[in-house]
């Protein structure tokens, strides 16, 4: 079967991608690391540069004897798979760039990465974590699977939580979306509060032929929100043809 690897993103962790493998077991050899800092690995020192991210992922990939592999990453997991073509585009088939963007500072995010750094410090991990994870969902706290991302954030430590956000901070991949040529997908949720649509347009023009899917009343965690129409975009993305 297919390799198709999932990576999470900033306070993540593979538990949130179970509906996924699920889904796409049979049809694929689904793989989700966890990030050094966070989800079962929370333990593990987390580097402060997208680049040490991407270079984990992958020989996390080839230690399971995977070479080539269909890839999606999800906000800052989405930063991490840019490097990853950028160090390894021979290994990547098709490539999905969710709920992600091209400009690591996050331009119009609900609040700026110097805020939520400050407030990591003076209010503590758990707290954040669930706060940020509230704004992934539409309706919030109230939402039905707030819980997944909420119980993975709290995981984290504050050198992961602060690492995460500074390897962010001083990431841009805009020169390299040029050089990109795996058939790309971007997909977005359009009540997104984390990437703006000026994100999702940077990478659907900057990237050649890239296909664009918005998934109207959704913010950052789609495939959460709307599981059943995420998972039939992307299994129509990689089982077409072209």
């Amino acid at each position: 079967m297919r390799p198709l690897v999932f990576v999470h993103g900033y306070l993540g962790g593979s538990a949130q991608w179970e509906g996924q493998a699920k889904a796409f077991a049979s049809r694929f050899n689904v793989i989700t690391p966890d990030l050094p800092g966070f989800g079962r690995n929370h333990a593990m020192q987390a580097p402060e540069e997208i680049g040490a991210f991407a270079d984990y992922v992958l020989e996390q990939v080839r230690d399971q004897g995977v070479d080539r592999f269909d890839l999606v990453g999800h906000s800052m997991g989405g930063m991490i798979v840019q490097e990853m073509v950028t160090r390894a585009p021979e290994r990547i088939d098709r490539l999905v760039l969710y709920g992600t963007g091209p400009v690591g500072l996050l331009p119009g995010r609900f609040e700026t990465i110097g805020e939520s750094k400050r407030r990591v410090v003076a209010d503590g991990v758990e707290a954040c974590g669930r706060r940020i994870s509230a704004t992934w969902f539409v309706d919030y706290e109230q939402a039905p699977n707030y819980p997944v991302c909420a119980n993975l954030a709290v995981l984290a430590s504050q050198q992961a939580a602060l690492a995460g956000l500074s390897a962010m901070e001083k990431w841009s991949g805009e020169a390299a979306l040029a050089n990109v040529r795996s058939p790309t997908l971007v997909l977005w949720g359009d009540c997104d509060r984390t990437y703006t649509w000026e994100q999702q347009q940077r990478l659907w023009w900057g990237i050649a032929g890239a296909r664009l899917a918005v998934i109207p009343g959704c913010a950052h965690a789609v495939h959460l929100e709307k599981p059943d129409l995420f998972n039939a975009m992307l299994a129509d993305f990689l089982e077409s043809g072209d």
